[in-house]
């Protein structure tokens, strides 16, 4: 089987649009500026996401100096360059209800841009040095504000697959990769959804290893150009054949991974596969 690198996407706040890149470095937490930054209610440090904010979405952000600095834009409050502050205040962060500690607070003027796009009083933090977070599954790796893994992969043949399965429906339009928010996605001759059985590979200088499918919630309802829902597909086909009876019936839809050897990766770059899933 033939696979290459179709495209590489970092997410610099979780939650919000993302920059596809043609090379990046990956670390041991994912690729470089990946989900350092999120967005969390004021009052109590929770995270905010697409799942009840799907204006996130249309909110884009961009990597400045190499990550001194960063430039929002959002219909609303328009445009703001902010000042990346490793140092900022302290503030308690969490996500899914679980404490993950002290976060970098950027500031008012961060604040209040992110309260008004989103109409609801926000902060925006950063992950401080030194931020140590496991994640989980086969092979658990580190993580920084992405949900639980450093790296979702994804493959353009599952991608044509699902749209293929829409259109046998005959009511609605195909949908983006951009639903599924990878971080890599890949091309190449194998089955749709063969990066389901994918254990270890080599993509570019960087190694991975599987840790879980990638488990769906609402945010693949949401238009990431208007951040809007836009349902009910893809869920409504997904959840024709892609339930996980290991995890509720939840949908599945690309593979988590964690970083095993850091490096760089570029868009075009062969991908080897080294082992399969068991089963």
């Amino acid at each position: 089987m033939t696979v290459t690198v179709h495209e590489l996407v970092h997410y610099p706040v979780k939650g919000c649009a993302g920059t596809s890149v043609d090379s990046a470095r990956v670390t041991v937490t994912g690729l470089a500026h990946d989900r350092t930054f999120m967005v969390v209610a004021a009052a109590d440090g929770a995270f905010r996401s697409q799942r009840t904010h799907p204006a996130m979405a249309a909110i884009g952000v961009r990597v400045l100096d190499s990550g001194a600095a960063l430039a929002l834009s959002a219909e609303g409050p328009g445009t703001l360059r902010l000042d990346v502050d490793p140092d900022g205040p302290r503030r308690e962060v969490s996500m899914f209800g679980k404490a993950l500690g002290p976060a970098a607070d950027q500031g008012d003027a961060a604040a209040e841009w992110f309260s008004e796009a989103l109409g609801a009083a926000s902060r925006l933090v950063r992950v401080v040095p030194g931020f140590d977070r496991d994640g989980w599954g086969e092979t658990p790796g580190k993580v920084n504000f992405a949900d639980a893994h450093a790296v979702l992969v994804t493959s353009t043949a599952s991608l044509a697959g699902l749209n293929a399965r829409i259109a046998e429906r005959g009511d609605a339009a195909p949908v983006p990769m951009n639903r599924f928010r990878p971080n890599i996605v890949l091309a190449g001759d194998g089955e749709p959804h063969f990066e389901d059985r994918v254990a270890g590979m080599t993509v570019g200088t960087a190694e991975l290893a599987y840790s879980v499918r990638a488990l769906r919630c609402n945010v693949p309802l949401v238009d990431q150009r208007t951040g809007l829902r836009a349902g009910p597909e893809p869920v409504r086909t997904m959840a024709t054949y892609r339930k996980e009876p290991e995890y509720g019936n939840k949908l599945s839809f690309g593979t988590k991974n964690a970083v095993v050897r850091e490096g760089v990766v570029r868009v075009g770059d062969p991908v080897a596969v080294h082992s399969a899933v068991a089963g």
